[in-house]
């Protein structure tokens, strides 16, 4: 039922423009003509490209220090490392470096300072940068700029900040893990060194070890007293009870040392890892199109323009009509 009544009214629709043919016909005439023209006040932008894989953020220590090696280092990152990379490429760090070291204050004609300059400076930027995925799992920089060169240069650079800011903020992360590692390692071997200056201590007194010096004495005992010597077996009997009172601090001092140098080789293991981890720089991307100087203009793509302009004044033209005639 109601798409018998839309046939009728959109039939009655078109009657109206066929007979208002030559009045929207002037119209979307006028409108090109306008749209045309004002392109020309446009100064024309020329486009570079780059286009870059992101590569996995793995830990480099992990891969020299620990003996199963979980993650390839040469694979290409999955879509998680794309979009964390794309975070980076739009992120305030870069965007901060760009304006800077190309001075887009000046090149935007950018008032710096005044109320709503950063607003205006990032939204002028986004404009000009864009980073997004495609459908082939990499990232594609497009810079827009007047200058061709300027252009190529920017999108190149900002590719390459990707390496410097992941770095710098994987390094970060690192270091806080190695003065942990650090702190730890060097406790545990102000430990150890305490330790063995009490060993130092005891073989200062001649407890050198006791469990094997007390076998030796044991057996001279067992000896002497076989043979008849019973001064001589005296003699051994007074070295055993000279060393008794030092078994017990010598046979804890042996047993924490040795769990004590098990753990310090477990330290040293993970200083070095996180030491390397905080130092190493490692590329976040795989560049596969680097930028080139464009030779021809990307925007404004004037025909199109004249088309949406034409189309707009003779929409607006028609609804004018129509609202006249409902009036009348």
């Amino acid at each position: 039922m109601n798409n018998t009544q839309d046939q009728p009214e959109e039939a009655a629709l078109l009657l109206r423009m066929w007979n208002w043919r030559w009045p929207l016909l002037v119209a979307g005439a006028i409108g090109a003509v306008i749209s045309a023209a004002s392109t020309f006040l446009i100064e024309p932008e020329f486009q570079s490209s780059v286009v870059l894989f992101a590569l996995p953020q793995q830990s480099i220590g992990a891969q020299f220090y620990e003996s199963e090696k979980r993650e390839d280092i040469l694979a290409y990152g999955e879509t998680e490392d794309a979009e964390r990379l794309l975070q980076i490429l739009n992120s305030d760090r870069v965007r901060r470096r760009i304006i800077e070291k190309y001075n887009l204050w000046e090149h935007f004609d950018i008032m710096r300072g005044e109320a709503g300059s950063n607003a205006s400076m990032a939204k002028v930027y986004a404009g000009k940068v864009d980073a997004a995925l495609t459908r082939y799992g990499s990232i594609r920089i497009d810079v827009f700029d007047t200058d061709p060169t300027m252009a190529r240069d920017i999108a190149n650079d900002v590719a390459n900040l990707t390496d410097s800011v992941s770095n710098q903020l994987r390094n970060d992360r690192a270091l806080e893990a190695f003065r942990y590692a650090e702190q730890s390692l060097r406790g545990h071997q102000a430990g150890i060194a305490d330790m063995e200056d009490k060993l130092a201590e005891l073989r200062d007194v001649g407890v050198y070890d006791y469990p094997v010096q007390i076998e030796g004495l044991n057996e001279q005992y067992a000896t002497a007293l076989a043979e008849g010597y019973g001064d001589r077996a005296k003699q051994i009997m007074g070295k055993m009870e000279q060393l008794a009172p030092y078994a017990s601090i010598f046979n804890q001092l042996t047993t924490k040392l040795e769990d004590a140098y098990e753990q310090e080789a477990v330290l040293k293991k993970r200083y070095d890892l996180n030491k390397l981890d905080a130092e190493s720089q490692i590329p976040a991307a795989f560049v596969v199109d680097r930028a080139a100087v464009a030779d021809k203009k990307a925007r404004p793509v004037r025909w199109l323009i004249t088309v949406m302009g034409a189309i707009s004044v003779a929409l607006g033209a028609l609804v004018f009509l129509l609202f006249r005639e409902a009036v009348n």
